[in-house]
């Protein structure tokens, strides 16, 4: 027997600002696998770093109401993370 609350329960999934971390961390290891693997970054590097950029700003203001002290903490951590990563990335293309 099923109990009565049991389709009443709500599941809201994963927030918000864990996809954005991954998105932000996805997009910027294939942008720079793609266009920055070479001794020089190709300018559409830019251009996409640039549209993840306006994606972050316009998720973050869509979804204000979410973002409490500890999430925007996490998000200014990822994002160094993310340019540590890329760093990294560019020291090990540079030293092959």
């Amino acid at each position: 027997m099923l109990p009565k609350d049991l389709y009443k329960r709500r599941h809201y999934g994963t927030p918000q600002s864990i996809l954005l971390i991954m998105a932000n961390c996805v997009v910027v290891a294939v942008a720079t696998s793609m266009f920055a693997s070479s001794n020089t970054i190709n300018p559409f590097f830019w251009v996409v770093i640039g549209v993840l950029a306006i994606y972050n700003f316009t998720n973050i203001r869509k979804d204000r109401e979410q973002y409490n002290r500890i999430r925007i903490i996490a998000y200014v951590i990822s994002l160094l993370l993310v340019v540590v990563m890329f760093i990294l990335f560019r020291l090990q293309i540079q030293n092959h």
